[in-house]
């Protein structure tokens, strides 16, 4: 197979794990006999930086014709220090989705069995959990307007919105995916106070009735965040808006033991962005230290998803796990156990799965 991929480093610790995630592909086309080509781009600070713009036009038109796309991070604790300044690094990746028409966010939550102990939560509760999440990604109070400033800046207003036939395409993506899962959907929402929620619920229930073979289940999302920790064996395909499944899926990295190890693919009708769920972690770039296994499995997850190639992208997965199975952690998912010479950097671990992979492939 032949593929042009777009790889965007972004800012933090984006470079680091994606130069790791980026060589997972190369050594796929070597090891499978792909040809795999790669560009490069700027968006987020870096772009700021570069450009002025969190997202240049140079990057957008290369986003828009390659067959996939591997994102890093962004983020800049200058942003975080001044809210209000006008230029953000997250604008560029909101408009990035919006441009590309990426409305739909999915998150895999798996418990690799090798790092229960890497959670807070008792293994007992976590063994076995398998979610699925679809959230929606390019609606709801993130791009709501007016967004704005009022009474000489004294009163914010955000708007969120949501249409019908937005809903429409998220929800029967969810259920047609728990069809070949578990074949159960929990619907998330805020439906005894939002009208959005009301809408948000309505139309996931008129989606079921074309799959009577999945079972719906709607929740509140201020109890699905304690159902969420406490009972995560009982949920397989969960569907929500953007907000809400923005600080969903950031509370089920507990889940999996770190956000370190959570890939996300970012999908609408044509290009796939595939990255981690964590964030640029600046405290920690540039040390060699940020753990690069989510950026791998987002390369899997462009492997199976954009090109199609099943064995490709579970052979990267297997390929973690043994290294994870051996007693490798990078610091994030450690314990007071872990041995001195098994605790790798990024780079380290990068290299352990790689050579893991090739033996796959053999």
């Amino acid at each position: 197979m032949q593929a042009k991929i777009l790889v965007i480093h972004g800012d933090g610790i984006g470079p680091e794990v994606t130069t790791v995630g980026q060589a997972v592909l190369k050594k796929v086309a070597e090891l499978f006999g792909h040809q795999f080509s790669f560009e490069e781009a700027l968006l987020g600070h870096q772009a700021i930086v570069a450009t002025g713009q969190p997202l240049p036009e140079d990057t957008l038109q290369k986003a828009k014709n390659v067959d996939a796309i591997l994102f890093g991070a962004i983020g800049h604790p200058m942003y975080d220090q001044n809210p209000n300044l006008p230029v953000r690094p997250e604008q560029g990746l909101l408009k990035l989705r919006k441009e590309l028409g990426l409305f739909a966010n999915l998150r895999p939550i798996q418990v690799f069995e090798e790092l229960l102990e890497a959670s807070p939560i008792k293994p007992e509760i976590l063994r076995g959990a398998d979610i699925l999440f679809f959230r929606e990604l390019t609606g709801g109070i993130y791009f709501g307007t007016p967004r704005e400033r009022r009474d000489n800046g004294n009163t914010a207003v955000d708007t969120c919105i949501y249409t019908k036939a937005e809903v429409r395409r998220i929800a029967v993506m969810a259920f047609q995916a728990a069809k070949n899962r578990r074949g159960k959907v929990t619907s998330v929402d805020k439906a005894n106070v939002l009208e959005t929620s009301r809408l948000w619920r309505e139309t996931v229930t008129e989606v079921a009735q074309d799959f009577p073979e999945v079972e719906l289940e709607h929740q509140l999302v201020d109890s699905m965040t304690m159902k969420l920790i406490s009972q995560p064996r009982n949920y397989d395909v969960i569907l929500t808006e953007n907000l809400f499944g923005d600080i969903l899926t950031d509370e089920a990295s507990q889940i999996a033991g770190s956000m370190g190890l959570l890939a996300s693919a970012s999908v609408g009708s044509n290009v796939g962005l595939y990255e981690p769920i964590h964030g640029s972690a600046p405290d920690i770039a540039g040390q060699n230290v940020a753990n690069p296994i989510a950026s791998v499995l987002s390369a899997s997850l462009l492997l199976s998803m954009s090109l199609n190639l099943k064995t490709e992208s579970e052979a990267v997965v297997q390929a973690v796990r043994l290294v994870l199975s051996e007693g490798y952690r990078t610091k994030d998912i450690a314990t007071p156990q872990t041995p001195s010479n098994q605790l790798l950097g990024t780079r380290e671990m990068g290299e352990k799965i790689l050579q893991k992979l090739a033996a796959l492939a053999v």
